[in-house]
């Protein structure tokens, strides 16, 4: 079976990436791209990684990264690209300044309408030519608000399935109609799908243990860390941040806006963007985590794992589906009020020998149930049901059943 994986980067991360690489956005694709899988962002290369390891072929592409997008036209040959003549630093703040000019993604339908004039390419044309040189028999779009329907319908000549993946909150205007089957790792999300008359199943997210294999032994010198986006917005997260601020010694890493007299200002030390974040984590004796609004009473997000794939001591908040990931108070110690957590953090630094306990068995547990290789081995089982369920095009064609059988 063949995958090809479509995700994009936050904005911010591709300044920083391209920022501290000087020459990197002037470099041959395969350097690029393994420069961004380096930095351990999102999810890297977890799940290429582990369908190869499983058996099939699979790659990715980051469909809004306009640099590594025209480096693949170069190395495919695929038209003339002109490439940047000003360092990565310099043309990542043209990009931003342009960007700052531009009206919201979704008023244009599409996130790929990004700044791309220093290269001279279309990322959505781009994307559907990556499409047709790999014809891969599934396409997996991780990024369902960016790379719409209307774009993916395109790519239907090469390719049998298309498999979106989300737990981020739903884009608007939205028809989900070229999607053969939608997973998610949030209940409520494969719920909602299902109402509409989509396929949807469960997948959750997960954790890579090679992260701790390229990190190292680091010393654990940060008693309380919080790794995560903090504004206003997050109104819940936002409130229980002011109080641990004022009244823990917690290290906030991340993005953040907050008033000039929040206390969270007082204990922010900056962003912290993959590999960094992983650090950060590994640094930490315990790590303070708080779900979204969309995840509604799910326990769900990427934190869950990372923190205790790392050997952090996880505080969470509780949802009604924790136990089907953690044994509460043994493997994870969970919250219900902010003033909880507070008198949680404050317990579990006084009592060492606990703390070290829990974080011990969070971390075995997530080795065990809770990999990227455990996540992407029942992908690797939907997608071939899925395929097989299906007639299938002519003979021989590039997806038909006598090309898989091949492969």
């Amino acid at each position: 079976m063949r995958v090809l994986i479509i995700n994009t980067d936050y904005e911010p991360f591709l300044r920083s990436l391209y920022a501290t690489n000087e020459n990197l956005a002037a470099s041959r694709y395969e350097e690029q791209l393994r420069c961004r899988n380096d930095s351990l962002f999102g999810v890297a290369d977890f799940y290429s990684r582990n369908f190869i390891v499983l058996g099939h072929e699979a790659s990715e592409v980051h469909a809004n990264n306009a640099a590594l997008q025209a480096a693949w036209l170069i190395s495919h040959r695929l038209g003339p690209v002109r490439r940047p003549r000003s360092s990565s630093k310099d043309l990542f703040r043209l990009l931003e300044r342009i960007a700052a000019r531009m009206a919201p993604w979704h008023t244009h339908g599409s996130a790929l309408r990004t700044p791309t004039e220093p290269f001279d390419i279309d990322l959505e044309e781009t994307l559907q030519a990556q499409v047709r040189t790999l014809r891969p028999d599934v396409i997996l779009n991780q990024a369902v608000g960016d790379v719409r329907s209307d774009v993916l319908g395109k790519m239907r000549p090469w390719t049998r399935l298309i498999v979106g993946q989300i737990a981020s909150p739903l884009p608007p205007h939205e028809s989900y109609a070229a999607y053969d089957l939608m997973i998610s790792s949030l209940p409520n999300f494969v719920t909602y799908f299902k109402d509409r008359g989509i396929t949807a199943k469960l997948n959750r997210l997960g954790f890579e243990p090679a992260v701790l294999d390229r990190l190292g032994c680091i010393s654990r010198d940060v008693p309380l860390s919080f790794v995560g986006s903090v504004t206003t917005a997050h109104k819940g997260r936002f409130d229980l941040l002011e109080m641990l601020a004022a009244k823990t010694e917690i290290a906030i890493w991340g993005r953040v806006a907050a008033p000039k007299k929040s206390p969270i200002l007082q204990r922010y030390w900056g962003e912290a963007w993959g590999r960094e974040m992983y650090r950060v984590l590994a640094r930490s004796k315990i790590t303070v985590n708080q779900h979204i609004d969309i995840a509604g009473n799910y326990a769900n997000n990427m934190r869950l794992f990372e923190a205790t794939g790392m050997g952090a001591m996880l505080i969470t908040d509780w949802k009604e589906n924790i136990a089907d990931l953690f044994e509460p108070g043994k493997e994870v110690v969970c919250y219900r009020t902010a003033e909880e957590c507070s008198a949680l953090v404050s317990y579990y630094l006084n009592h060492e020998e606990e703390r070290a306990a829990i974080a011990a068995a969070g971390q075995r547990r997530t080795l065990k149930d809770h990999t990227f290789f455990n996540r992407v081995a029942d992908l690797a089982d939907m997608f071939a049901a899925a395929l097989a369920d299906q007639a299938g095009p002519a003979p021989n064609g590039p997806g038909s059943h006598a090309a898989l059988a091949g492969r």
